[in-house]
This record gives structure tokens, sequence and C-alpha cells, in this order.
């Protein structure tokens, strides 16, 4: 039977809170089915090198103010598989390996929580879901997240791989590295880091979001785009989807 529309009010859509665990800041959003964000973002302080259970309790106590929620999103800077923490770099404890990130969640807000990649979570909220999509995030450190098609692939925790000097994306393309060497120096890298990217996935697109994405100031190609943070929110409502 045709939904009437005096009745269409009292149809509840579902929502996600949306979390994003960052190396330098702690987000969270409530959003609708569609992505949009229904409550303002909040945000504190990451308390780098604290126990998991720290950083759980904080998260707690973050949400606290945006009311009523059906399930769980978050996005975390690390490899996560099942809902447990692999590894955590920029996060600095080692509590962190084999930490069920997904369950403490469950237990301390009472709903069904899913915990992925930070940037595999970004990208899920801005693919366009055809050929091969590559979507990097420039913030404390560096993250990515690979797509076909729409179908995110297994993670590659590309941060960690050697980019030039010997040193690896994270250290060389991290927000650390940005400081030491000023702007001109690190948009020289991140071009390149781009044209290394390019012969490696031969992507169809390129999204590149996190916070310092804004600090790029070459011109980009037609198929590389810039995304908002507030994707690591949306991302999470696709998240739930089977």
């Amino acid at each position: 039977m045709a939904v009437q529309p005096a009745e269409v009010s009292t149809i509840r859509r579902t929502r996600t809170l949306a979390i994003d665990v960052g190396g330098s800041g702690l987000k969270a959003s409530v959003v609708d089915d569609a992505g949009r964000l229904l409550t303002d973002r909040v945000r504190v302080e990451t308390p780098v090198g604290r126990p998991p259970r720290e950083i759980v309790e904080a998260l707690a106590r973050l949400v606290a103010p945006l009311g009523a929620f059906d399930r769980v999103s978050v996005g975390f800077p690390g490899v996560v598989r099942n809902g447990r923490v692999l590894t955590a770099p920029n996060l600095d404890n080692k509590g962190w390996k084999g930490f069920d990130l997904a369950g403490a969640l469950a237990r301390a807000l009472g709903k069904p929580v899913r915990v992925a990649n930070d940037a595999d979570v970004q990208g899920l909220a801005v693919i366009a879901g055809k050929g091969v999509e590559l979507v990097v995030t420039l913030g404390t450190g560096f993250g990515s997240g690979l797509y076909l098609d729409g179908r995110l692939a297994p993670h590659l925790e590309l941060s960690h791989h050697p980019f030039r000097k010997g040193e690896t994306y994270d250290e060389q393309l991290g927000n650390a590295a940005r400081k030491r060497l000023g702007n001109r120096k690190w948009n020289k890298r991140v071009r390149k880091a781009i044209r290394v990217l390019r012969a490696l996935t031969s992507f169809d697109h390129l999204y590149i979001g996190g916070g310092n994405a804004k600090k790029i100031e070459f011109e980009l190609d037609p198929d590389v785009t810039l995304v908002s943070n507030d994707a690591g929110l949306k991302g999470g409502v696709v998240l739930w989807h089977d």
C-alpha cells in the first residue's frame, strides 16, 4: 500500500553515528541515510599515546551530546580487520595491536559498530563506482584506499611503503614533514607521489582528502579531485551497505 503524505513524517530513518579517529583529532556526527549531517560535528584532540580503552572512553564522552543513533561507523588510522586493529602507527601505543575496537565501542555505546580504515571509509563517500579509483588522505600521516567498480579492495597500507630516499609516504608526506619542509617543498613531494601512484595503480580517478589537502598549491590534472574532510563522516553510512 502506498504511503500517504500525512504518514511520511512518521517514518523514522536510520541514524548513523559516524566517528573519525584521526592522529590529531577525534571527530563525530550523526548522519542520515543520504550521508547528510543531522548534528554539528564535534571534535576533541586525540590523546595520542594513551591506551585504547582511554580513547574509547574519550569517544563515548565526545558523542554523548549528539542524541539518538541506531548504529556506529568508525574510520580508524590503521589496518583493521573484522573490527580488530592490526596497526595504529600514528596513535603511538602498542596496546592497539589486536585490540577489538568494534567490540569495545559496542559495549560502551550499546549499538552495533563497524570499523574500517579511515581512508577506506572516506573513499566510500566520494567514489563514482566506475573503474579503478584511488583515495589518499593527507593529514597527520598518509592514508589510502583502492576501489574497483565501487568495491573496496583489500586494504594496502601504502603509508608504510618506501616512497623516496628510503623513507615511506608517511614520513615524507605527513604533517610533521610538511611543517619541517614548508609548503613549497611538501607540494613538490605530493606532486611526485601522484605520479608514482598513477604508475602503480593506473587509476581512472584519484581523490585527495584529509586536513592537508587544502594546502595543495599546484594545478591538478582533470582526473584528480580534492574532497571535503567531512567525507570521513559521510562514508560511515556506506560502510553499512552490504
